[in-house]
């Protein structure tokens, strides 16, 4: 079996690396494959891109025998330190028999879940990736709007919509996505996107956009925490049942819940809102940020003291508003 690249969290988890943090991966993350097809402005793996090859978004990902891997990773689960495996398959001529090996090869060794992100064109393979053993497929739009795909990545957004969608029609629970915040959609576009995709059972994985050295857009700023803790609010609402008509915008930011004040407050007190989005037990730590920086995913339970300023960072959450946007 070729090298298989383990983000450094996960490699810290089966013991082939000493990473120091407070927090690790509770999923083992797996890239498989390098210099991707296409050519995502924000991506360290991206045709064109210039950033260090062993890094996807601001994560490295030492190298490590796929045999050697998996028989790590099965240990790992089994004594309870993973709870699931998500591979990312970068898009290249090999990526569809990559993606099938790496399946079995997991599902053989041990009962770990899989979630498989690879670039699948049809149904039918996804229903294969599922025969194999992948308890998850992940479609990722990356990009809430097609106008917005259109800027920042190839191929077709309505294309992968519309794939998204029959994957969730045709294998329930089992279609996921990644949501990218910061590309220069409105809160509004986001929030609609990810209601449709609540609507159709898809599991949503919120990321904020990170600027990576050597990609195209290196120099471009992330999201305003504000703008994403807003986000995350109308996503935990609509997860939680509620209806999109209690969402006020203007000019396309999320300014106002039409929820009682006690309510939005009881619901959001946990913190659960702020915490890593996506496949379940899904908890990239650091992800997108830096240690001791703005904590765009808790990939952890939040203190009470977190969830208070989380709220405040909203904006929106009256009674506590005084934070940046």
């Amino acid at each position: 079996m070729n090298l298989w690249k383990l983000s450094a969290g996960t490699a810290c988890v089966v013991g082939k690396k000493h990473v120091r943090t407070d927090v690790l991966p509770t999923t083992a993350y797996i890239m498989l494959g390098a210099k991707c097809r296409h050519n995502c402005r924000f991506c360290a793996q991206a045709r064109s891109s210039a950033a260090r090859a062993d890094l996807l978004s601001r994560v490295t990902w030492p190298e490590l025998d796929g045999t050697e891997a998996v028989q790590a990773i099965s240990a790992a689960f089994q004594a309870g330190n993973l709870k699931r495996a998500c591979l990312q398959v970068v898009h290249s001529e090999a990526s569809w028999p990559t993606s099938v090996r790496a399946v079995e090869a997991l599902a053989q060794a041990s009962d770990i879940p899989v979630c498989v992100a690879s670039a699948i064109d049809t149904v039918e393979q996804a229903r294969e990736l599922v025969s194999r053993g992948a308890e998850r497929i992940c479609i990722a739009l990356d990009a809430a709007t097609p106008a917005i795909f259109h800027q920042v990545k190839d191929g077709h957004w309505q294309r992968r919509w519309e794939l998204l969608h029959q994957v969730a029609a045709e294998l329930p629970g089992r279609a996921s996505t990644h949501l990218i915040v910061g590309l220069g959609e409105t809160e509004e576009e986001m929030i609609k996107t990810i209601e449709q995709c609540v609507n159709k059972g898809i599991a949503v994985g919120l990321f904020a956009f990170t600027p990576v050295r050597g990609t195209a857009w290196a120099e471009r700023r992330p999201p305003a925490i504000g703008q994403y803790r807003r986000v995350q609010i109308a996503h935990f609402l609509l997860q939680s049942g509620c209806s999109p008509d209690v969402f006020r915008y203007r000019q396309g930011t999320l300014t106002g819940i039409n929820l009682p004040l006690g309510e939005l407050k009881q619901l959001l007190s946990a913190g659960t809102a702020f915490e890593t989005s996506g496949c379940p037990d899904c908890n990239r730590p650091y992800y997108n940020e830096r240690p001791g920086g703005s904590m765009y995913n808790y990939p952890r339970r939040l203190s009470r003291t977190e969830a208070e300023q989380a709220m405040k960072e909203s904006g929106i959450v009256a009674g506590l508003a005084g934070a940046a946007r």
